[in-house]
């Protein structure tokens, strides 16, 4: 029995970061991410000690706001725009992450800003984040694995978690959704948005149907094919479902209850006409 503890702990290492026990033999802490055998603190979180963020989401599910206690010298990475507030101590600098070829990327194809906002605190500090519309924040535990996002997805991150773009084919020109994904990988925090609430689905070698516009992440492990949502092209665009994604594989899917292009074309009768001073197409006054 003492033997068999014995070779129990001896085979487990211990992260000198966090403290966390891992399988003898790991490249990295399932716990925090670092790195074994490197110099570099805390690879997959900004943080000191390798704890992680401090945060809290509030407000769910269709106001949320993520607020993020900060360590000193600890760091986050946000979308340009997404600050809510902060504390004095809490410095920013903006840059193009991945050089001019990288912010090209992620902005002209992805969907995104050019520019990424680095804000670090010098002491304790507090920021929040929040997105531009009524919206849910979901967080996502990087461990190594690979997310592809929608184009307004992504909030903030930890500054390990790398935001580049895949390309998804003709099939993301003809959903409507643009040409790339956001592709996020690597270890830290990544934190989402979406518009409306959001739902989780778990595949498991199964096939599922979402709506192109209510699709909002999926992991890697998921493929999908745009078809029609009806069996006809008659169908299709009488049913005023258009286009929707089958979605197959062994991985998680997020979806959103609510979609902006639907809400755009609800508002489109409304909004004032060509002319000027009306509504509808209904001249005021």
């Amino acid at each position: 029995m003492y033997m068999l503890l014995y070779t129990l702990v001896i085979s487990m290492a211990f992260c000198p970061s966090c403290g966390s026990q891992n399988p003898d033999g790991s490249k990295f802490c399932t716990g925090c991410g670092a790195k074994f055998g490197s110099s570099d603190a805390n690879p997959g979180f900004s943080s000191v000690g390798g704890q992680g963020y401090d945060f809290e989401i509030k407000d769910k599910p269709v106001f949320s706001i993520l607020n993020v206690n900060l360590k000193s010298g600890q760091s986050i990475v946000a979308e340009a725009g997404a600050m809510v507030s902060m504390t004095p101590n809490v410095s920013l600098k903006t840059e193009m992450k991945g050089g001019l070829g990288g912010a090209l990327k992620r902005g002209v194809l992805g969907g995104e800003s050019l520019f990424m906002n680095t804000y670090t605190s010098n002491g304790s500090g507090t920021i929040s984040f929040a997105p531009g519309y009524p919206g849910d924040i979901t967080h996502i535990k990087m461990k190594g694995e690979t997310w592809f996002l929608e184009r307004g997805a992504y909030m903030c991150s930890s500054p390990e978690v790398v935001i580049d773009t895949k390309f998804q084919g003709l099939k993301g020109l003809v959903s409507g959704e643009g040409l790339f994904f956001l592709k996020a990988d690597g270890f830290g925090d990544l934190f989402i948005t979406n518009y409306g609430s959001l739902i989780e689905k778990e595949l498991k070698g199964e096939s599922f149907k979402v709506d192109t516009g209510h699709l909002v992440a999926f992991s890697s492990g998921i493929t999908y094919n745009v078809e029609r949502a009806g069996g006809s092209w008659k169908s299709t665009i009488l049913s005023g479902e258009g286009l929707i994604a089958n979605v197959s594989g062994n991985g998680k899917v997020l979806m959103q209850t609510r979609c902006a292009q639907s809400l755009a074309q609800w508002l489109a009768p409304f909004m004032p006409s060509s002319g000027g001073g009306g509504i509808g197409g209904i001249k005021i006054g």
